[in-house]
């Protein structure tokens, strides 16, 4: 594997710039821990290594050839009830907040009492041209709806829209501050809001909820990040076509990251979308899981090639699970030396 002194995050601005890179550049959200011990040639204590563990990271990202390291910028989170995860999640449950007493008696964290002296360490360690991606313990939807649950909180949308309210914005200030904290360091080039909006047809709310209770925070976030001179990524997944004007419009993300066949393929979206918003990743998951080596090339090239017009990076739609055979994910991301810009 070669390629790592190429890469650098100048590159990835640009992408975001939605101009040309000097080389094709590469864009993941996290990789899995085996493969980070594979070209790391360190271990994962425990397995949430691959969200915040620089030592583990840096090497890794570097070799593959990343101009980047994403990570978390501390162990901000919202307790909730344990709920073993199975294959899938279920959105109704683990909840904590069911009505106003149960709101009353939860116990909010504050991201300013955490520590994210990871973030300098980690600065450290990098060479010079390459940067930190601080995402968070979920967004601002994703932590309501672990919060209070899905089901409930459609109901509590019609039945006491205050308290939702009110919930929305113990969550959606406080990963503000979070951002806030991280965005206090020198060695971190940008942020990616991380909070899923969609299912396969729709947004998870109507269009009018999600402005009214979830988009003001992300729009306030992004704000702050580029009066700090950093650009902002959402990684959102599901069907959000019927809000993509507010994602570039109105909240100005820089880049938006997650993309499925099945809802609209990242060749499509580039084409729809590109001009007004850097389209980063795309290659589906059960593409780079299923398909051949050759055939993921193959794809692979040719967002490259469609890369020329500017305003994209490589990836896959979501991230690398550990059932992603690892000469897929290779193939994938050994493009980049096949193209010249």
């Amino acid at each position: 594997m070669e390629g790592e002194e190429m890469a650098k995050f100048s590159d990835l601005e640009k992408v975001l710039e939605r101009k040309v890179p000097d080389e094709p550049t590469l864009f993941e959200f996290y990789l899995n821990g085996p493969l980070l011990e594979m070209y790391s040639g360190k271990k994962c204590v425990t397995s949430y290594d691959h969200t915040w563990n620089y030592e583990l990271l840096i090497p890794a990202y570097k070799k593959l050839g990343y101009s980047y390291v994403t990570m978390l910028g501390s162990n901000f989170h919202f307790p909730k009830n344990f709920t073993a995860q199975k294959s899938t999640i279920s959105l109704n449950e683990g909840f904590v907040i069911c009505d106003r007493e149960t709101y009353a008696q939860y116990h909010w964290p504050e991201p300013e009492k955490e520590d994210y002296s990871c973030l300098a360490k980690a600065e450290k360690l990098l060479d010079k041209d390459k940067k930190l991606i601080v995402w968070s313990n979920g967004g601002v939807l994703e932590n309501v709806i672990s919060l209070v649950g899905y089901e409930n909180l459609c109901f509590m949308l019609y039945e006491d829209r205050d308290l939702a309210r009110k919930i929305f914005e113990d969550v959606g200030e406080r990963l503000f501050r979070y951002y806030v904290e991280a965005l206090k360091y020198d060695g971190v080039g940008a942020i990616i809001c991380n909070d899923d909006w969609g299912f396969n047809t729709q947004t998870m709310l109507s269009t009018a909820d999600m402005r009214e209770f979830v988009f003001p925070y992300h729009k306030k976030t992004v704000e702050y990040a580029h009066k700090m001179g950093r650009k902002v990524i959402l990684h959102s997944c599901g069907n959000l076509k019927e809000v993509y004007d507010d994602i570039i419009d109105d909240m100005k993300f820089d880049g938006k990251h997650s993309y499925q066949d099945v809802i609209q393929p990242v060749e499509e979206a580039y084409r729809e979308y590109g001009k007004r918003i850097a389209i980063l990743g795309g290659i589906d998951m059960d593409f780079v899981a299923r398909k051949t080596p050759e055939e993921i090339e193959k794809r692979s090239i040719a967002l490259l090639e469609m890369g020329r017009a500017g305003g994209y990076a490589l990836g896959t739609g979501n991230s690398i699970p550990e059932y992603v055979p690892v000469e897929n994910y290779l193939a994938m991301v050994n493009a980049v030396h096949k193209v010249k810009y």
